[in-house]
């Protein structure tokens, strides 16, 4: 590995930085957009339960609100509540809105820079194969021949600017394709968390309509 590197001269060291940081922000993502960490199956349920007679303690809003960005959104929809009781719907359904917002922005935290590396990573490659081939022409202008054909020059130069050329664009394609898989299947994640914290907030203020303790 060391001797494809070295191989491949100074353009693989950003490409190199490149695969690092996808591979740091994979994970990073993989773990933050757990299921338990965004929106727990039961959270919807329990907090209907919680509110099914009177608005619950400051203390369990608050530990609803721990249990990732739905319920955030739910917490933020009952301490609006505490807060003003006479709040109407629009008001709830605003403060809901508003929260869940900033828990989508949360959830797509990194998914431009991951974007950026898939996209950057292929010119960065294409960098190193204009590289070597300036190597290639400089090993037959090294020869002082004109008209050569292309082996006519210092071959070792050659070799190794035919190597790098090859080697960068292989290692661009190598991080650009799996950092644009991963991009694509979070922005999908994101986007189906995203409606279910807008449906399930939908489905929490009829809840609370329903139940006659406010004048919504």
């Amino acid at each position: 590995m060391l001797s494809i590197i070295q191989a491949s001269g100074w353009p693989i060291w950003p490409l190199i930085a490149c695969s690092i940081a996808a591979l740091a922000l994979i994970i990073e993502r993989f773990i933050s957009l757990q299921t338990r960490r965004v929106a727990p199956p039961k959270l919807l349920d329990e907090a209907m339960a919680v509110t099914a007679r009177s608005l619950p303690a400051p203390d369990v809003v608050n530990q609803l609100a721990q249990n990732g960005a739905l319920g955030e959104v739910l917490a933020s929809g009952i301490r609006q509540l505490a807060r003003d009781p006479r709040s109407t719907t629009e008001d709830v359904r605003a403060v809901m809105e508003g929260s869940g917002r900033a828990a989508a922005h949360r959830l797509e935290k990194y998914l431009n820079a991951l974007g950026t590396i898939a996209s950057a990573a292929p010119l960065l490659g294409l960098l190193g194969t204009v590289v070597g081939m300036i190597e290639i022409f400089g090993a037959q202008a090294g020869a002082g021949a004109v008209g050569h054909v292309a082996g006519g020059g210092n071959p070792a130069q050659l070799a190794h600017g035919i190597s790098m050329a090859l080697y960068n664009t292989a290692f661009g394609l190598i991080i650009a394709i799996p950092a644009l898989f991963f991009w694509k299947y979070f922005r999908s994640r994101v986007d189906a968390y995203t409606l279910q914290l807008e449906l399930a907030s939908e489905q929490f203020l009829r809840h609370l309509s329903q139940m006659g303790r406010r004048q919504l």
